[in-house]
């Protein structure tokens, strides 16, 4: 054998473990029962929830504002045209849907900051905040 098929053969000694060895479980830590103390520090204080949240802050959303929709057969879509009118679901005025990652947060309307679209919400969803996040 030569010294790089020697190297090679020694490297590939492995010493295995048995793998009951490294799944071994605790269960005498889910006989202890939860005290008082324990259930009131994972309570929902404001302070809390601020900490929890920092920690998702850099997360990328995706904010959708919906203006309206309709619901057509596929066959009606075949016969759209360039043009075809297509009646939508809100009325002219109503407010529109504001959507994070395709959740419903809130409703909004349309403005106009220097020159591009800009939003204003009128009414926030009254869901948890923390739903958005799973």
């Amino acid at each position: 054998m030569t010294e790089q098929q020697d190297g090679f053969q020694a490297d590939s000694n492995f010493d295995f473990i048995n793998s009951d060895e490294l799944f071994t479980l605790d269960n005498s830590i889910g006989d202890t029962p939860a005290t008082a103390e324990v259930l009131n520090q994972d309570q929902s204080t404001p302070e809390n929830i601020r900490r929890k949240m920092s920690l998702f802050s850099r997360i990328p959303v995706t904010l959708t504002l919906e203006v309206a929709s309709a619901e057509f057969s596929l066959a009606d879509l075949m016969t759209v045209n360039k043009d075809s009118v297509i009646e939508l679901d809100k009325l002219a005025g109503e407010p529109l849907d504001v959507k994070v990652n395709g959740i419903l947060f809130g409703k909004g309307e349309v403005v106009v900051i220097n020159d591009k679209y800009g939003l204003r919400l009128v009414e926030f969803n009254s869901r948890d905040l923390n739903e958005f996040i799973l």
